[in-house]
């Protein structure tokens, strides 16, 4: 079976090739997979153009180019030639190119689209949405509860076309987790871990507010804060000033390939989303074993092993009650657990089998 994956959007910052597929390897692993059994081509649109082959994936660069943006000539002159039975198309804001999609590709191809957090849209865009619809086969959310919405608003017409995918995994293995403490020169027992951006969605102030008052009371515990933005650093600072805190430690932006060892050093990972497409770090730190705290949110509760550990977004007196319930619970056991769990549903294998599994029933 030939399978093409592509986008339609771009990124201008990268030239690249091979740091290009590095940043997207939380997804080219589920290609790989799909490889070992079929015929697998990407086609990817940064600042270069030519081909290249990793891990038996055929990936085709496509350089940056404004006309591509409604009308993607070029993107549908590389796939037609690959007659492929499956397009995967990743993101559900292209309606237009969806439609040119259908038309330079044999009649028998399926389009299986990809919900990487998008809303639906309105106004005319909404009508697009809906008319691309009946070119579409089957969409792939992380929860079908992310669907429904776009049922309700009758934009997918057919319940039957969704299917429940998680659409990202972790490269990362996990470490022994004292000699990654020792790596990263981590003192304590107690340790739990925020990563992220430093803005309001992931909302890191209600998770400083809740520590503040859990390290209170428990003086060994310690929570390092990775981020790549810093929209709300001041106002992080700020308060760890005013209150004095020394158990909040601000870790800065660490290189992705780095992060692995962070995973297995931490007891923990907490966020703070309101809105989460899938939750890429929390995925990659449950790969090293990393117990999660997350946000009552839709993606969050497909990932959570224990709901006991999910909390209102925004109330940190909700998250203080969880994190003085991580005081007293078996935390080997669990964190097996977390690594079971994210090997049997959201390992770049067990991914690919469910995708594997819904374009078969395509066929």
């Amino acid at each position: 079976m030939i399978i093409v994956s592509t986008s339609y959007s771009k990124s201008k910052e990268f030239s690249s090739p091979h740091e290009w597929l590095k940043r997207i390897s939380f997804y080219t692993g589920i290609l790989e997979e799909l490889a070992k059994k079929n015929s697998v081509h990407s086609i990817e649109r940064i600042n270069y153009t030519g081909n290249l082959e990793q891990n038996r994936v055929h990936y085709h660069f496509i350089r940056l180019s404004k006309t591509v943006e409604r009308f993607p000539v070029s993107i549908h002159r590389c796939i037609r030639p690959l007659k492929p039975d499956i397009v995967l198309v990743n993101g559900m804001i292209f309606p237009l190119q969806i439609m040119q999609l259908k038309m330079n590709v044999r009649r028998n191809t399926k389009i299986i689209v990809l919900h990487r957090a998008e809303k639906p849209f309105k106004g005319i865009k909404k009508f697009l949405q809906k008319a691309a619809d009946k070119f579409i086969d089957a969409y792939l959310f992380t929860s079908e509860e992310f669907g429904e919405q776009w049922i309700n608003t009758g934009i997918i017409q057919n319940k039957k076309k969704i299917f429940e995918v998680v659409q990202s995994s972790s490269a990362f293995i996990q470490t022994d987790k004292q000699q990654a403490r020792q790596k990263l020169n981590i003192i304590g027992e107690n340790i739990y871990l925020w990563v992220g951006r430093l803005e309001k969605n992931k909302d890191p102030l209600t998770v400083v507010h809740s520590f503040i008052e859990f390290s209170k009371i428990n003086a060994d515990a310690q929570l390092y804060m990775i981020f790549q933005t810093e929209e709300l650093l001041a106002d992080i600072q700020k308060l760890l000033a005013e209150q004095k805190v020394n158990t909040i430690h601000l870790a800065g932006r660490i290189d992705h390939d780095h992060l692995g060892s962070w995973y297995s050093a931490a007891d923990f990972i907490i966020s703070g989303s309101h809105y989460e497409g899938s939750g890429i770090a929390v995925i990659e730190a449950m790969s090293c074993g990393c117990i999660p705290i997350l946000t009552n949110i839709v993606s969050f509760r497909k990932l959570s092993l224990h709901h006991e550990f999910l909390y209102e977004a925004g109330n940190a007196r909700h998250l203080l009650e969880i994190l003085q319930k991580t005081v007293s619970i078996d935390r080997k056991k669990l964190s097996e657990d977390v690594r079971n769990r994210f090997q049997k549903e959201f390992s770049f294998s067990a991914i690919a089998e469910k995708v594997e599994h819904i374009i078969n029933l395509q066929s």
